[in-house]
């Protein structure tokens, strides 16, 4: 795998995270234009949001689950910026780290940070991190072409389904589409499901979430000790 496409990946997983970061708020009926208004709205409250989640890798050409990680993730605003780090607890200990424009991966286990910088890829990086970043639904439209495809219940909870498709050909030669499930009663996003061009997909799911709480600053700073090796990619 490139350093590029690892660097696409990773950012993958944090737009599914972090697309609780909007604070949504709409009926499952609205039209599509209602609920980019409402994200848009919402957007400007957000401060802060926490959850457990799960995020699936499924393999299309064995027809089965690859990988399974559990863990916490954690969101804040600071100035213009919406910082994110991810305590994945199994299979394997990882932290993860979104701050100030570089993607940090601590690995306990080999006592080794990657870094990887959004910089270096930023059409791709932005097209995911758009659906988070201040979670504006009009700011969405510019790399998405977003679709609502009605109501769904996911786990007891009869939710609003959008159907986001990359508008960046590049983009979508690694993502083919995205499809998000809203809680219009919470105004989160409950589950979200990335489909690659070769037919995998990766699912994320949340539950416990806290949204507006305080989150401690060094939820968001690694701790290595003083031999670990680090790797700038």
């Amino acid at each position: 795998m490139t350093a590029e496409t690892r660097s696409l990946k990773i950012a993958s997983h944090f737009a599914c995270a972090a697309l609780l970061c909007s604070s949504l708020s709409f009926a499952a009926g609205n039209d599509l234009d209602g609920v980019l208004h409402e994200m848009d709205d919402a957007a400007a409250k957000f401060r802060t949001t926490e959850a457990t989640f799960t995020w699936t890798e499924y393999n299309k050409v064995i027809d089965d689950v690859t990988e399974k990680q559990e863990g916490k993730i954690y969101f804040r605003r600071t100035g213009n910026e919406t910082q994110m780090s991810a305590d994945i607890m199994q299979p394997s200990t990882k932290v993860v780290i979104f701050s100030d424009g570089k993607i940090q991966i601590y690995q306990p286990r080999l006592d080794q940070i990657d870094i990887y910088d959004a910089g270096a890829h930023r059409d791709e990086f932005e097209s995911f991190l758009v659906l988070a970043f201040g979670g504006s639904g009009r700011v969405m439209q510019k790399s998405f072409d977003v679709h609502n495809l009605g109501s769904e219940t996911i786990d007891g909870v009869q939710t609003a389904k959008l159907d986001l498709t990359p508008k960046s050909e590049k983009v979508r030669q690694h993502f083919a589409h995205i499809l998000l499930w809203i809680d219009p009663q919470r105004g989160l996003s409950l589950q979200q499901k990335l489909f690659e061009a070769s037919g995998d997909y990766r699912l994320a799911k949340y539950s416990d979430i806290q949204v507006n709480q305080k989150i401690a600053d060094d939820k968001f700073k690694l701790k290595p000790n003083g031999k670990t090796r680090t790797l700038t990619h």
